[in-house]
């Protein structure tokens, strides 16, 4: 279930403010009654859901992994006009988000989907969904100062769960840490940094949830395979509906009348295709027809 006005800003249709004007106005039905109680919960599955009596057929689900660039705002604006991830995800069809967050100057996994229940579900630290990431630190970390990262530490009054940490190698007075976290606190890894007294100079994300960017390089994105989906549905129960990626087009964002679009643009019905246009028909423009086929190829080239 989900709340009518996000279901309305998933569609495309409007940011989540102006989309509470359209359910205050009077103008959104679901099931045909008006509906202008704002948090109104529906399942946008099910439920006929019309804006000004224009049926509003929602998005497919999509999943996707982008490798983060550092000096990228993890948002889809930014009021100081720093480069976003928007830039780098315009070209998946619809609107999705970041399944929570990395930092300006941090790379790596970052999952971004448009299921809400989805971003939920690995965004919440009851699942203890892990995030891997490799750190370069300043100084070298021995054993008694790795135990120093493994340590809780205090972040807005509450205590931190204690990381995973394991050391990678040490070259010179740097060092290069692994760090597993399961749950998603602001400038967590930094802040361990800070307080084991080894400030964080290099951070980038390994993986989110098991996800990994593998292959891609900085600013690509890729969707999450089948055996990603059916994986984090067994680990997290998440999306409650597995479909292979791409194996349904995009829907529109309202529903269309395809008779008048046939109409308007003059084509005609399915199947009354001319012969000549169907696929494997088209004859080379060079290629030799009844006529010229015994000819020589002198005559051939004159057109005689």
């Amino acid at each position: 279930m989900q709340r009518l006005q996000k279901v309305l800003a998933s569609a495309g249709l409007a940011s989540r403010r102006a989309a509470e004007d359209l359910i205050r106005a009077g103008r959104v039905r679901v099931d045909g009654r008006v509906v202008r109680e704002l948090g109104t919960q529906i399942d946008p599955r099910k439920a006929r859901i019309e804006l000004d009596g224009v049926r509003i057929v929602p998005e497919r689900l999509v999943y996707i992994v982008l490798h983060k660039p550092r000096g990228v705002v993890t948002t889809l604006s930014d009021p100081e006009g720093r480069p976003t991830i928007r830039e780098l995800i315009h070209d998946v069809g619809v609107r999705i988000v970041p399944v929570g967050r990395l930092d300006f100057h941090t790379s790596g996994a970052l999952l971004c989907t448009n299921d809400g229940e989805f971003q939920q579900a690995l965004s919440h630290p009851k699942r203890e969904v892990p995030k891997v990431y490799v750190v370069k630190v300043s100084g070298a970390v021995d054993d008694t100062a790795l135990e120093r990262f493994r340590q809780r530490i205090d972040i807005e009054g509450r205590l931190t769960k204690p990381a995973e940490v394991r050391r990678l190698r040490i070259e010179g007075d740097k060092t290069w840490l692994q760090i597993t976290l399961r749950e998603g606190r602001n400038r967590q890894v930094r802040r361990l940094g800070e307080a084991a007294g080894f400030p964080v100079m290099r951070l980038s994300r390994l993986s989110h949830a098991g996800i990994d960017t593998e292959g891609l390089k900085p600013g690509a994105w890729r969707h999450l395979s089948l055996d990603e989906l059916v994986e984090l549905k067994r680990q997290y129960g998440v999306p409650k509906r597995v479909r292979a990626p791409g194996s349904a087009p995009a829907a529109p964002h309202r529903e269309q009348r395809r008779p008048q679009q046939r109409a308007r643009s003059g084509t005609s019905a399915p199947g009354k295709r001319r012969k000549a246009n169907a696929p494997g028909k088209r004859r080379e423009a060079n290629a030799p027809t009844k006529k010229t086929r015994g000819a020589p190829a002198s005559a051939r080239r004159r057109g005689t």
